[in-house]
């Protein structure tokens, strides 16, 4: 006897045309939980402010999906009107530092920081609510998940879950009030405690809460009884042809650049690497491909480092695979901070299975260390290892210059999109 498909309602922000990582977690699920006997209702907004547009997501969008869309006010969509720029950065995380920032974006920090609890999406909350329980009502629906950032998704499952009989599970692409960067958002003592008092209800209130790392399950564990599963970002089968290597030893780094991420440390060994080994500078190239701050630029050009670099900006999805593939040496960075170690960036994965070395830099203890390592695709580093990264940059050189620089990966298909995708669907099925 045939089953009825399980009935989810996913209420995500993110989705396409939207750019970046944000969207692919979900839009990747939604691709493969039919395959596991659900049904996959995706509730996004009408008319969002995306800060990334990528319309060749679209095609990803499965055809087996029942797509819910609900008009919602964007304060960022004013705030464009006196400075489109100045939003579009500080709406996509790239907040300039400090001594750079200008009295508008200093007052757009403290706004978004103390008006817009816990973000600038919250004015969807009830719009949302009034229209998803009718919808829930009517369609019997019995189980939701949220995902967040923005956190104020879970403001609506939160109270969802307070009016209606049903299952809500709480999905965290990032921590809440941990997350980096909260510390330029100028909080006040109020905001502080308003959003620890809301990230607490959510936890408290949730019948299960999905994280993507280790560190975040165990800071959670602290705040909450309720179960806590890990299910990580990951790896989908993508239609990338074949890619011939640069013919320059390039090192790429893919996805945006931001402020606090920037590594001096791989600066100053670049630069030194330049200055000291002759067909270094004959072959070398540093490819940013993704928004990259003007404090990384600058930095760049303090040491000397501006003529080798290739600039390319914010590039399609499938573009990006493409430079994954064919660059010699991939570089994945972190902030530099306690904070950041339960940050997994969703690049690892397809960085993972791109074949291409990853010199990967960041805090002490960091989780997605321990996966590259695991894998055998990468080398990780600390801020303060100088001299172990500038060995490896010359030992990647050198097999460069002799057509020998690959890695050899192991147990990569634990992070394929549908391995984490029946994941996801028994823990639905052993919660409904």
């Amino acid at each position: 006897m045939k089953t009825e498909p399980i009935k989810l309602l996913i209420i995500t922000y993110y989705w396409p045309p939207a750019g970046g990582p944000g969207v692919q977690r979900w839009l990747k699920f939604v691709k493969y939980l039919p395959d596991f006997g659900v049904q996959p209702i995706v509730y996004v907004p009408e008319n969002p402010t995306y800060p990334i547009v990528d319309e060749g997501l679209q095609k990803d969008v499965s055809d087996q999906a029942i797509i819910l869309k609900n008009s919602i006010f964007e304060p960022y969509q004013l705030a464009s009107f006196l400075s489109k720029s100045s939003t579009q950065k500080i709406s996509s995380g790239i907040i300039p530092a400090i001594k750079k920032q200008t009295l508008f974006q200093r007052l757009l920090l403290w706004i978004r920081g103390n008006i817009f609890i816990p973000d600038a999406r919250y004015l969807w909350v009830k719009p949302s609510v009034r229209y998803l329980k009718e919808y829930i009502k009517e369609n019997q629906i019995d189980t939701i998940i949220t995902s967040g950032p923005p956190h104020s998704l879970h403001l609506i499952g939160l109270q969802l879950k307070k009016e209606l009989p049903i299952t809500w599970l709480a999905d965290f692409r990032d921590p809440w009030t941990t997350i980096g960067y909260h510390k330029a958002l100028k909080l006040s003592s109020y905001a502080k405690k308003k959003h620890k008092r809301l990230e607490s209800e959510v936890l408290k209130s949730a019948d299960v809460i999905i994280v993507t790392s280790k560190t975040t399950k165990e800071e959670f564990k602290t705040l909450t009884s309720k179960p806590i599963e890990v299910i990580t970002n990951g790896y989908d089968t993508e239609n990338v042809a074949k890619q011939t290597l640069d013919e320059k030893f390039s090192l790429a780094h893919i996805g945006s650049f931001l402020s606090d991420r920037n590594p001096i440390v791989l600066w100053e060994v670049l630069s030194e690497l330049v200055n000291e080994i002759a067909d270094f500078k004959l072959h070398f190239q540093l490819k940013l491909i993704g928004k990259v701050s003007q404090e990384i630029l600058d930095t760049i050009t303090r040491y000397n480092l501006q003529d080798y670099v290739l600039n390319l900006g914010y590039v399609s999805h499938q573009e990006a695979l493409e430079h994954q593939r064919k660059s010699q040496v991939l570089l994945l960075i972190e902030i530099d901070s306690p904070e950041t170690k339960s940050i997994i960036p969703g690049k690892v994965f397809e960085y993972l299975v791109s074949e291409r070395p990853i010199i990967a830099i960041g805090p002490e203890g960091s989780d997605f260390a321990e996966i590259i390592t695991s894998t055998n695709t990468g080398v990780f580093f600390t801020y303060d290892e100088k001299d172990k990264l500038k060995k490896t940059i010359s030992s990647y050189f050198e097999l460069y210059l002799d057509n020998k620089l690959k890695v050899y990966p192991v147990g990569l298909q634990q992070y394929s999109r549908k391995a984490l995708t029946e994941q996801l669907s028994q823990l639905l099925t052993s919660n409904s």
